[in-house]
């Protein structure tokens, strides 16, 4: 059983907001699976799907980001999955918008999703891929930068991110992680 999760902010106001592009892979991939997220517990809603024999979660933490680490660990204590079955998606300002960047382990880089992640899981030994959002202009303010809507061109540039971060997730179903890795960074 493997646990697909997008990092974001429930509500509608941070639809198409840089913080919520994990909510975005974690959407297309259910429409593309055909499972909406339907279930709602563990702090959080998901689905279940089975694809290609592999029992699949994904998962979308209604904790806000700041405490994504409490919806996500007690799924998969309920669950029994395994870190190395996990792969968790959010935004990254360190890299240019449009940008994936695969992992399978390291420190939250002043993500505050990430940190609580850490603190709960007790290992930075898990996959991740992160999604290049850039750092906000001179004088804006991180938090109103991530919780800010993207422009009219980024979102453009970020629908492909998301078709290529779904294709990802997709392909770690079939094949290690450090193969996806090398494909798509």
């Amino acid at each position: 059983m493997k646990l697909i999760v997008g990092l974001g902010n429930p509500g509608s106001q941070y639809d198409r907001t840089r913080h919520n592009i994990g909510f975005e892979i974690i959407d297309e991939l259910a429409k593309r699976f055909g499972s909406p997220l339907n279930q709602s517990k563990f702090k959080g809603v998901y689905t279940s799907v089975h694809h290609k024999g592999e029992k699949v979660i994904l998962l979308k933490p209604l904790t806000y980001m700041n405490l994504s680490g409490e919806s996500i660990v007690p799924l998969m204590d309920y669950f029994d999955i395994d870190e190395e079955d996990l792969v968790v998606i959010y935004d990254d300002l360190d890299l240019p918008v449009g940008k994936l960047r695969l992992r399978q382990k390291g420190s939250p880089g002043g993500h505050n999703g990430m940190k609580s992640i850490l603190a709960h899981l007790g290992t930075p030994q898990f996959n991740r891929i992160r999604v290049g959002i850039d750092r906000p202009p001179s004088g804006m303010k991180v938090p109103d930068y991530v919780l800010g809507k993207f422009t009219p061109e980024e979102w453009e540039t970020m629908q492909e991110v998301i078709k290529s971060g779904a294709d990802a997730c997709e392909e770690w179903l079939e094949k290690p992680f450090l193969e996806v890795m090398n494909k798509f960074n």
